[in-house]
């Protein structure tokens, strides 16, 4: 087995996890399939994960990452705010079409962490994350387009990640992508309206 420096195997052994976390559910995952999965010793596992909450917490910042940065590759300025902020969402429904076992993942995730004693934090650091990923790609945004907000970043920030989350577990259940389109308009059309309109104009 070749040698990797120990960031670049945690990646490995965290993607191996996504994969059999996503095929298998959270819960049936093990040390040992996961160590399977990315064909390595449960060493090798054991010492680049000292527990299964250090393992979860990895699994649950990756798949964040995953949905993030097809986002903020996506969110450029372009000729008005709207269009940019259909960008970034479009990018973001591509990813949960493209990948929807990733993304009913997170919601498994969710609930294994508040059942399991120990792990709560855990899912309480997962919606901390995607607050923090939508401030960072607003501040990115405003910055850019040199935009002024209504409300402070924090509170959109959780606006937008308590929409997009309700958005996305709705379409893995109903699996209604026609609703999308309409729905993403609604979306736009108030985030628009959370921009000073001097700002918005311009």
């Amino acid at each position: 087995m070749a040698r990797m420096p120990l960031a670049e195997r945690r990646r490995q052994l965290t993607e191996a996890a996504i994969r059999a976390m996503a095929r298998d559910g959270v819960a049936k995952t093990t040390t040992r399939s996961i160590a399977a999965e990315a064909s390595v010793s449960l060493s090798v596992f054991h010492y680049c994960f000292d527990s299964k909450q250090a393992l979860v917490e990895s699994v649950i910042t990756t798949l964040t990452d995953h949905s993030v940065t097809v986002v903020k590759d996506a969110l450029r300025p372009r000729a008005t705010l709207e269009e940019t902020v259909r960008a970034g969402f479009q990018a973001y429904w591509d990813h949960v079409r493209a990948h929807p076992d990733e993304h009913m993942l997170t919601y498994e995730l969710t609930q294994y962490a508040l059942r399991q004693p120990g792990f709560e934090h855990l899912a309480r650091r997962q919606y901390e994350l995607y607050s923090d990923a939508y401030a960072a790609l607003i501040d990115q945004l405003t910055r850019s387009m040199n935009l002024q907000l209504r409300v402070p970043v924090s509170v959109l920030a959780r606006y937008l990640a308590a929409m997009t989350d309700g958005l996305t577990l709705n379409y893995l259940v109903l699996g209604d992508e026609s609703a999308w389109t309409e729905i993403l308009d609604t979306l736009i059309a108030h985030i628009a309206g959370l921009v000073h309109d001097d700002v918005h104009q311009a």
